[in-house]
């Protein structure tokens, strides 16, 4: 089979229903064909609620075909190889579909391969991830009875960045809840220097971190979990060359490199020549994502395997007539649906321009993301930034009351917004096409 299309779009997830109904909505002409295979979307910011039981699953999800546009033809195929010099893209069946204009948007892979032991142990007894089953997250919750609770994240770039971070506050609010955090050690095990890249936003979550009593890790890169012993290997990812690096007290606080230990607890360690095993009693992680196999092996990506694109415009690098965002393309900036919401009214224009002149629009993309970080039951920060980290509220989302207040600052007016604002504009505005 073979069939042409003005635009055909890859993935079916935020980005790809976004721009195909902004498409249709601003151009009803246009010929647009729609590549996936899944039969439910999901709304996936809502997993980390869904984790600590304040939002129902079944609520986070909806059959694809109620999102696709009127109009859209939905291929219901895995995408497989990318020929762009002939406009022309497989998939697994063998089916052709060409094309004057590509949409590469197919999102992530959860890649918990690239770390050893990790398949074997997500998901299971008291190993959990919102990032793939929050319902068992909340059970692992339910179950635990205290000791160390670890949470921790990769070093690769993951969707949400702060979601690791998200649920940790949600579990210590609920073990003090019921009785269990005077036995509890709360571990924050991950690979960067800092909590958080945009300082206003850090400094609130370090005085977070204070009043919950969190021992955060620094520079600890995950490299392989052992599900039967309970314990996560760590390497120590920063200089050593300048001395220092004690990660360990062995009974002697003071020599602790405070870059590593932050707020310290003598949780056991297991020591193997460079390697630092965590033991814990309950493991919530997010696990190491990359792009998709079909993507980061061809022509369209960079060596990171994400696909090339400007920054600003989100045109392809070398192919003028293909379009990437979101999840999958290697815009600077953190992979949220906050970003997708201010990079599709920009790739939309820039579509549309070159159908109507074969030329850009004058649309660009300022790098805007938002992260909401739950910092307990009630309680949220809105972390809102540029391509160079400058803290940016977003005027637009001062159409929700809820955020009249500080955003950098915890606030139960942003929980509000997290739990009810959010999920109506992410349903009745951008699953529409409606910038907002």
């Amino acid at each position: 089979m073979s069939k042409h299309f003005q635009v055909l779009v890859i993935g079916g997830g935020t980005a790809g229903i976004m721009v195909s109904s902004m498409l249709k909505k601003k151009n009803s002409e246009i010929e647009i064909g729609l590549i996936e295979p899944a039969e439910t979307h999901y709304y996936q910011p809502a997993w980390t609620l869904v984790g600590a039981n304040t939002y129902n699953f079944e609520k986070t999800g909806r059959p694809m075909s109620s999102l696709i546009p009127k109009g859209v033809s939905w291929i219901k195929e895995f995408a497989e190889t990318f020929e762009p010099e002939l406009n022309k893209v497989i998939t697994k069946n063998g089916n052709e579909f060409t094309y004057d204009y590509l949409v590469v948007v197919p999102g992530l892979k959860i890649a918990p391969e690239m770390v050893e032991g990790l398949q074997e142990a997500m998901d299971k007894g008291v190993v959990c991830s919102n990032y793939t089953n929050p319902k068992h997250t909340w059970e692992t919750l339910k179950n635990f009875k205290g000791g160390t609770a670890l949470f921790t994240q990769p070093n690769t770039p993951i969707k949400c960045g702060g979601a690791p971070q998200k649920i940790m506050y949600l579990a210590e609010d609920y073990f003090k809840k019921n009785g269990l955090r005077d036995k509890t050690d709360v571990v924050f095990a991950l690979p960067s220097a800092s909590i958080f890249g945009v300082k206003i936003i850090a400094d609130t979550l370090m005085d977070v971190v204070d009043r919950k009593d969190i021992n955060v890790r620094f520079f600890h890169k995950l490299v392989k979990v052992d599900a039967d012993k309970k314990i996560a290997w760590y390497e120590i990812d920063k200089d050593l060359s300048a001395g220092g690096c004690v990660t360990l007290a062995d009974g002697d606080e003071a020599s602790l490199d405070r870059d590593i230990q932050y707020n310290y607890k003598d949780v056991k360690v297991t020591k193997d020549g460079d390697r630092y095993g965590v033991h814990f009693d309950m493991m919530h992680l997010a696990p190491p994502q990359c792009a998709p196999d079909f993507v980061r092996n061809s022509p369209l990506a960079a060596e990171t395997g994400w696909v090339s694109v400007n920054s600003k415009t989100m045109q392809h690098t070398k192919f003028d007539n293909i379009f990437s965002f979101g999840d999958v393309s290697n815009l600077p900036t953190s992979k949220t649906g906050a970003a997708i919401r201010k990079q599709v009214p920009v790739a939309v224009a820039n579509i549309l321009k070159m159908v109507e002149a074969k030329t850009l629009s004058t649309k660009e993309y300022s790098g805007y993301t938002s992260c909401p970080l739950v910092t307990g039951y009630g309680k949220m920060v809105l972390a809102e930034f540029d391509y160079e980290k400058n803290f940016m509220p977003d005027p637009k989302l001062k159409q929700f009351p809820m955020l009249l207040s500080d955003s950098s600052k915890e606030h139960w007016r942003l929980w509000m917004l997290k739990k009810y604002g959010l999920p109506y504009l992410y349903w009745n505005k951008m699953m529409k096409g409606i910038e907002v």
